[in-house]
């Protein structure tokens, strides 16, 4: 089996349950859909963290910001400690920390700018607020992990697939790594395979139509920046680091990072969204002195 080969739907009555459920659920919710007054297009996945799809909504915000476009971003904000509808950006970088915004959207933020940034638990609450407050309103909106928030109509649905982990074992939790099943590609207008080539599009595409797959598949290559330091300039060739990182993929950060020719000395993995209590300080200080690294080495996130 390789890479872009999905294996055939498994028959385990509790897989068969819980993608019922989800089957249930796009259903009930599709039925009460709000449409919002300017066009959707959402950018989301099947799998849990780590598809590569913020990235891909900043390169996309940020294209569209360059022709001209007023482009509002749209989040849940996973993780904050708020439930208020929030302006996290106006289009100058961040208002908000992590704690009332989250990290992605205080990230998109910050890469993204001339775009908006807000967050809400329900995205057609977000979006409303946005043509209500922002002036002038935005042209387009565009969904970070919008794929599963099914409330509000969308006019695009692109799913993104990681080239590392395609398929997730194409099996749904807790047996695999999906938390919906490859059949929910079905409602997907087109899939992009991130960390992939040009060329993966076509068999990605392929790989998902006996899923219900009917648009294009497309190949995104990912490119790692040379890491920097904080106060300015590249890390230089063979400087020892100690990898901390809380995301989806640790793995894929590790390996970019080996890349650059730094001297990994340590690597500690935190949980995907980790908000870094003092324990956590402590442990990446002990960790420091430890192994005698020069420098911490993190993601833009973390």
């Amino acid at each position: 089996m390789t890479a872009l080969e999905a294996a055939p739907p498994s028959r385990s009555p509790w897989q068969w349950l819980y993608g019922a459920a989800h089957r249930w659920r796009y259903r009930w919710y599709a039925s009460r859909q709000q449409r919002l007054p300017r066009p959707v297009v959402s950018i989301g996945n099947l799998h849990w963290g780590g598809s590569g799809k913020t990235p891909l909504v900043a390169s996309i915000g940020r294209h569209w910001v360059g022709q001209g476009m007023r482009v509002a971003i749209l989040s849940r904000g996973y993780g904050r400690r708020d439930a208020q509808i929030r302006v996290v950006s106006l289009g100058e970088g961040p208002l908000l920390g992590p704690t009332l915004a989250g990290d992605e959207p205080v990230l998109l933020a910050g890469e993204v700018r001339g775009a908006a940034v807000v967050v809400a638990p329900n995205r057609f609450d977000a979006g409303r607020h946005a043509m209500e407050r922002l002036d002038p309103p935005p042209d387009l909106f565009l969904l970070d992990d919008g794929f599963s928030h099914l409330l509000l109509a969308r006019d695009l649905d692109i799913l993104v697939f990681p080239a590392s982990d395609p398929f997730g074992g194409s099996r749904l939790w807790p047996g695999g790594r999906l938390r919906e099943p490859l059949a929910a590609a079905a409602r997907a207008d087109a899939a992009i395979l991130t960390g992939g080539q040009a060329g993966d599009g076509d068999a990605l595409a392929q790989a998902l139509r006996p899923y219900g797959l009917a648009g294009p598949g497309f190949g995104c290559a990912s490119e790692t920046l040379t890491p920097r330091r904080t106060t300015g300039g590249n890390l230089p060739s063979g400087t020892r680091v100690l990898l901390v990182s809380g995301i989806g993929r640790p793995r894929d950060f590790e390996q970019a990072a080996a890349r650059h020719e730094v001297e990994i000395v340590g690597a500690l993995k935190m949980p995907d969204h980790h908000d870094y209590p003092e324990a956590s300080l402590r442990e990446i200080r002990s960790s420091f002195t430890e192994t005698e690294a020069e420098y911490v080495l993190t993601t833009p996130k973390d």
